[in-house]
């Protein structure tokens, strides 16, 4: 099961936080941590679903997002971005990338 959590801010809206085994290729990180801002926890986790990944579901609230995270993502046009999941406490030094980076859909054939 994927750790997760969720926090819901003053103005009703939810930050959701997962971490995730990549579903990129196999030379691709280990995990990765994505967040997600939506109206409630039902509308982030159907948008990870619409975006392919089907089997995801929040149980308990063990990994919140932090209040760094919560900025980032808040501050992301698209309300939806991922990094390599932390190991061991450890966070990557790595920037914030955008979902369209991690999951790549096939070219649309002519």
């Amino acid at each position: 099961m994927a750790a997760g959590g969720f926090c819901k801010l003053p103005n009703g809206t939810v930050v959701v936080a997962l971490n995730l085994p990549s579903p990129a290729a196999a030379d691709a990180p280990a995990g990765v941590r994505v967040l997600v801002h939506a109206q409630n926890r039902a509308r982030a986790l159907t948008r990870l679903r619409n975006l392919g990944l089907r089997a995801v579901y929040l149980r308990g609230n063990t990994a919140p997002p932090t209040p760094d995270e919560i900025t980032a993502v808040l501050h992301h046009p698209d309300g939806l971005i991922w990094r390599t999941a932390p190991v061991g406490g450890v966070l990557p030094l790595e920037l914030w990338h955008p979902i369209r980076a991690l999951i790549k859909r096939p070219a649309a054939s002519a």
